[in-house]
């Protein structure tokens, strides 16, 4: 790899790379019996119907929609709306360490995350760890949400560096096949151990 290829940047997806993230966290609490949970996420408030608003889709829209669909569940989909922060109640182990150390070594970072506009303001006023971060594209805002190659386009316009420079972590194989599509480099994002290995086999993360 020659230089000019090597990353010099590092780009974090949020949900299940930086913050624990799933619907179920919250509706647990609210729903006792585990087979109507799990009938619940897979057919009311579903990761697939939640997507939307990472696609830019207002509550105001969904939510209305969803309870003339679903009457009966009304005051479960506003919890949804309502209670969203529950969604996501702690750090995934050890990423934290490894951003503070990116950080001390000067090394620029950068945020892509499919997250709603709507549940923005108040996930990131609670966040002191992206404290630093130089830009974070939000789906949200951009009314796009990854693999779809146009918000990989808005990140590199936004970032200031070419693909090349750019090592993306996500949970999801499907997003870094798109980044690397692109001539991003990419970290399918398991556990921190992993993430830590491969950074610092690229001399992105100093030794502890």
């Amino acid at each position: 790899m020659s230089d000019t290829n090597k990353p010099t940047a590092v780009v974090f997806d949020i949900g299940r790379v930086i913050i624990r993230w799933d619907l179920r966290y919250l509706f647990a609490k609210l729903i006792d019996d585990p087979a109507e949970l799990d009938w619940f996420l897979a057919n009311v408030v579903t990761e697939q119907w939640h997507h939307q608003q990472d696609e830019g889709r207002p509550l105001s829209e969904m939510v209305p929609e969803r309870i003339a669909r679903f009457p009966e569940h009304a005051a479960l989909i506003e919890a949804y709306a309502t209670r969203f922060a529950e969604t996501y109640p702690e750090h995934i182990p050890g990423t934290l360490d490894i951003i503070v150390r990116l950080k001390a070594a000067g090394v620029p970072l950068f945020g892509l995350s499919n997250f709603g506009a709507d549940f923005w303001p108040e996930f990131i006023a609670n966040q002191p760890v992206f404290g630093g971060f130089r830009n974070i594209v939000v789906s949200g805002h951009e009314n796009v949400a990854k693999p779809d190659p146009a918000i990989y386009a808005i990140a590199e316009d936004r970032f200031g560096l070419p693909p090349s420079n750019l090592f993306f972590i996500d949970d999801k194989p499907e997003n870094i096949a798109a980044a690397k599509a692109r001539g991003w480099h990419g970290h399918v994002f398991t556990g921190a151990d992993g993430l830590e290995a491969e950074l610092s086999a690229l001399n992105l993360l100093p030794p502890r």
